[in-house]
């Protein structure tokens, strides 16, 4: 009987310890979150979909533009002007460059986020402590879709799912976001990268 009393005790005690359960956070509360999420920073650590890890930092300039700079070999991906482009330190090529609006990633970027616009939401739903929100472009649903991952109280974008064209995964998970900061358009400038390198 004592040893039963011990036992409960402790179940009782990681009970209290474990963080409270938080209510699914709504898709007008997630909206609102992301526009006025003008200017951040984050460490990123990056899961890609052959299962190999990456590390680096993260600037978002809302709308448009993004800048990932990996700490291993020097990778550089920068979004603006409605472009994305990956700068490979270990090629001579130029730049990959896409159109931003042909990826997931613009639907954070965008200049005004409404998750609520008919079939832009594909995935909705709460496991108690994060709420994640499937979003995809209506129009284009082949641009692939991005998860997002979000913690309430208050509420914080936590990491991210892109699934591409081709179906494969790459998760991107955010510490130390920093909101705010007054970043120049220059440390987001595909054209200035391009003639740093030249």
């Amino acid at each position: 009987m004592k040893q039963i009393r011990i036992l409960l005790a402790a179940v009782f005690t990681l009970a209290f310890a474990l963080p409270a359960m938080a209510e699914k956070l709504s898709l007008n509360a997630i909206s609102a979150y992301l526009n006025g999420l003008k200017t951040a920073s984050a460490d990123f650590t990056q899961v890609n979909s052959d299962g190999s890890i990456a590390t680096g930092k993260l600037y978002l300039k809302r709308p448009g533009q993004a800048r990932f700079q990996y700490n291993s070999d020097k990778t550089l991906v920068l979004a603006t002007a409605n472009r994305v482009a990956i700068f490979d330190a270990k090629s001579n090529q130029p730049p990959e460059q896409y159109p931003l609006v042909k990826t997931p990633l613009n639907l954070i970027l965008a200049r005004n986020i409404d998750l609520n616009r008919n079939k832009m939401v594909t995935g909705y739903s709460s496991d108690g402590a994060k709420t994640l929100v499937t979003a995809q472009d209506p129009e284009h649903p082949e641009y692939g879709s991005i998860q997002l991952v979000f913690t309430a109280s208050p509420v914080e974008l936590r990491q991210w799912v892109i699934t591409d064209q081709a179906g494969a995964k790459t998760t991107t998970i955010l510490n130390n976001l920093q909101k705010g900061g007054d970043y120049p358009s220059s440390l987001f400038s595909i054209d200035l990268q391009m003639a740093r390198e030249n």
